[in-house]
């Protein structure tokens, strides 16, 4: 495993990480998640990256995880890093998303006593909100850090401006707000039109999810057209009007880039958004301890030539699979 830092922090996270947002609830046999997750403690995978409404249904992501550790995790608590978010809609009620300081700090109880654990090594603000003044969601984050149940925080899907204006808070704070999480990939890099630089600027890192972008950045989706792939498709998150001809022609032109690397797309995929050291880690999901294995592949290959990453750009353009701005801060 290769580790890094994140921004000018203390935190130092794998270059992989993994997601259980969509594998790790009651749709999946608790076998085959206890099967995952010790394979990628294994192999160096250190972080685990939770929310309160992972699942499905909400909440069972974080409950089968804190059943992990009271069987195979507690020993290595302190190899562990284990972050959790609040923010996206939880539990009935106008007190049950976004940033309200009664939200964030309920929710994190919620998710500790699920978690098994006493503190996250990570708690972020899981989406702006556009009502409750910054100054609240930034002070219930750091009220988490001085009570001890978070090490660090975070916001994810935040604006360049707006997490300036949290960072800004936070110092005053005297708070360890260090990290950023968006969504980042191949096909969608809004991230590089002024949030990467500003990062870079207050000192914070960023952990990238769906660099596979939800699957189509994997095999399977090379060889079919664009009525198969719908077919194929089992995201909810992932609707079928997104993906054209346009998308399947870039991804084919990705594949033949990868291959010429000695790499499968995926691989390559999670390369590339690791190709920048300000993204610290790119989070991964996994179904089973073979996607783990594949995904684990990229690492052997972490550099991109000039040329390479010219001809990348020729295909690796927004293609409107940004499935958060619309209900975020982007």
């Amino acid at each position: 495993m290769v580790y890094r830092r994140v921004g000018k922090s203390g935190l130092i996270l794998p270059a992989i990480s993994l997601g259980l947002w969509y594998n790790f609830g009651d749709n999946r046999a608790f076998d085959t998640q206890r099967e995952v997750l010790r394979h990628a403690f294994d192999n160096g995978i250190t972080h685990f990256d939770l929310a309160n409404n992972y699942g499905p249904p909400y909440g069972s992501a974080e409950e089968n995880f804190g059943r992990m550790m009271r069987s195979d995790f507690r020993p290595y608590r302190r190899e562990l890093l284990i972050s959790t978010k609040a923010g996206w809609d939880m539990w009935p009620g106008p007190q049950g998303q976004l940033g309200s300081r009664n939200h964030l700090l309920s929710s994190l109880d919620d998710s500790l006593s699920r978690l098994s654990i006493d503190y996250v090594d990570i708690f972020y603000s899981h989406r702006f909100d556009p009502v409750t003044p910054l100054e609240e969601t930034v002070g219930a984050l750091a009220d988490a850090v001085r009570s001890g149940k978070a090490r660090y925080v975070g916001v994810s899907s935040y604006s360049a401006e707006h997490t300036a204006e949290a960072k800004v808070i936070a110092i005053g704070l005297g708070v360890p707000l260090i990290i950023h999480q968006p969504t980042y990939n191949m096909l969608s890099r809004w991230i590089e039109s002024g949030l990467t630089a500003q990062l870079r600027s207050d000192g914070m890192g960023a952990i990238a999810f769906t660099a596979l972008a939800q699957g189509l950045l994997t095999e399977r989706y090379t060889t079919q057209d664009v009525a198969n792939v719908n077919r194929a498709t089992d995201r909810p998150t992932l609707p079928t009007s997104t993906i054209t001809d346009e998308v399947i022609a870039k991804i084919r032109g990705l594949k033949s880039i990868a291959e010429t690397r000695g790499q499968s797309l995926p691989q390559m995929a999670i390369a590339w958004v690791l190709r920048d050291p300000v993204v610290a880690s790119t989070l991964i999901g996994a179904s089973s301890t073979a996607q783990i294995d594949e995904n684990l592949g990229a690492l052997k290959n972490l550099e991109f030539s000039a040329d390479e990453l010219s001809a990348i750009d020729e295909y690796a353009t927004d293609s409107a699979l940004n499935l958060w701005r619309a209900s975020s801060d982007l």
